[in-house]
């Protein structure tokens, strides 16, 4: 597992699972957040880096697949630009919602909401994968191959 390195909320919750589980975890935490003692120790890697961007970055680096739990503003932001990232062709890494108890439904209404508006395209769209149950996210994930959409502009659609 490659996470935020925090030892706070669902990313200490979920370190703490995997690596009760014996599972590898990473965990990668800019400077300034490390000052204010929110890192989480005892993990397999911790990484101190200088910059946001680099963090996300060495995770986007590190990850075969990206799982957005419920959360905030930067869980948010980062599963929206790797999923951007897809969408340019940068990586073609699954995407996916864990939707506990409904949390992602109206984030997934605003994405169905752009594709009706043709502001995504279907093909985008299906880059986002969800599910409510965590085994069923993880077979998704393991099984999803992204889609390469060469052409992700249609201007004869105007």
């Amino acid at each position: 597992m490659v996470f935020g390195g925090g030892a706070v909320g669902l990313m200490g919750v979920t370190a703490t699972a995997a690596l009760d589980a014996g599972g590898e975890v990473i965990g990668i935490i800019p400077e300034a957040l490390d000052r204010r003692e929110v890192a989480f120790q005892g993990l397999t890697e911790l990484r101190v880096v200088e910059t946001m961007h680099e963090r996300k970055a060495q995770m986007a680096d590190l990850s075969d697949a990206f799982v957005l739990l419920p959360g905030g503003f930067g869980s948010i932001e980062e599963f929206v630009e790797v999923l951007t990232w897809n969408q340019l062709g940068i990586h073609a890494k699954p995407c996916g919602m864990l939707d506990v108890l409904g949390y992602w439904q109206p984030l997934l209404a605003m994405i169905d909401h752009g594709v009706q508006e043709r502001f995504l395209r279907d093909e985008h769209r299906a880059m986002v994968l969800s599910a409510t149950d965590p085994a069923e996210l993880l077979d998704l994930l393991a099984t999803t191959s992204m889609p390469t959409v060469s052409k992700w502009l249609d201007r004869a659609a105007r």
